[in-house]
């Protein structure tokens, strides 16, 4: 918990009640130019928990920049206890070249705790948990899905392990919470050992904006900032939340164009056909039937696809 004594951030020192906006300089383009972090700290003048708020681990992942940025620009980032972090873009190498990586081609969240003389991936987590993670109490992580590859707005964490991270997604209220197991390397996993509870919200694809599930990123947010007793009520869930604590990708079992049958959202009876793959040419098209009953969390718009491709995400509620 924060106290009433000014907060150290990036050789700042801010007071309860102050607003402020800094920049974490990360290194340097072969350019000469400086790439740096921008910074939201909102302070108020009560004590209270820190949370965070960070998107842009992965630069081509708009959604939860996006979110962030209306959060700010609505000026609904207001605690009236405590102190809120928001970080609209972590990884400033790949939101510039559209891309998942920093330009070392390593994922910074595979790279945490980071090293200051690692690689670039590295010294972006070390800055990150130099800086930013001894202030932090709980934190949600927005994400999106990977190439196209689109995810139903959905929470994943660590279920029935810890109380604090079951109650943070219970109150974000998202429309599915996965069960996910810890990465090693990843921001979660790490932040796990320090018993600092991270929550990751996902909807979307990479590069495509989803409105529906930045207005869900947000209303969850306002639920959770509620539930921690820094704001008023959040909008109620406009749907129950479910619970899956399993999910599989369906893969391709043949190489070819892939037309899906459903949409995210949906739930798939076992037997049922869920899409098709076909050959270029005409001459031959495969049914795709469902193994499992589940919902539909997650869906390749790609229409080319090799073997092992993962074509359908399904969620399976106990």
């Amino acid at each position: 918990m924060a106290s009433n004594n000014s907060l150290a951030i990036n050789g700042l020192h801010i007071k309860p009640g102050e607003r402020v906006l800094t920049r974490l300089v990360i290194s340097k383009l072969p350019s000469g130019a400086v790439i740096d972090v921008p910074v939201h700290v909102i302070r108020a003048q009560e004590p209270g928990p820190v949370l965070l708020l960070m998107a842009g681990m992965h630069g081509d992942e708009v959604n939860g920049i996006e979110t962030i940025r209306r959060l700010i620009r609505r000026d609904l980032l207001k605690p009236q206890r405590g102190t809120i972090i928001a970080i609209p873009i972590l990884n400033i190498y790949g939101f510039l070249n559209f891309s998942r990586e920093v330009p070392d081609g390593k994922d910074v969240n595979r790279s945490f705790p980071g090293h200051p003389r690692g690689s670039v991936a590295s010294r972006v987590a070390h800055r990150f948990m130099r800086e930013i993670m001894p202030l932090v109490d709980v934190g949600i992580d927005f994400h999106t899905g990977g190439a196209a590859r689109a995810n139903h707005p959905q929470l994943r964490c660590l279920l029935g392990q810890d109380a604090a991270t079951d109650a943070l997604a219970q109150a974000f209220a998202a429309p599915f919470t996965l069960h996910a197991r810890l990465r090693p390397g990843s921001l979660r996993s790490t932040a796990y050992t320090l018993g600092k509870p991270i929550i990751v919200y996902e909807t979307g694809e990479s590069l495509r904006l989803d409105e529906g599930g930045i207005e869900e990123a947000i209303a969850g947010t306002l639920r959770v900032i509620h539930f921690l007793g820094m704001g008023p009520a959040g909008p109620l869930p406009a749907r129950p939340n479910i619970v899956c604590h399993r999910h599989r990708w369906l893969r391709a079992r043949y190489a070819g164009l892939f037309r899906a049958h459903v949409g995210l959202g949906d739930f798939v009876e076992e037997g049922q056909i869920y899409g098709s793959v076909s050959d270029p040419y005409g001459e031959q098209s495969v049914r795709l039937e469902s193994p499992l009953s589940g919902y539909v969390i997650g869906l390749n718009h790609m229409p080319v696809v090799n073997q092992g491709d993962a074509l359908l995400h399904l969620g399976l509620p106990e």
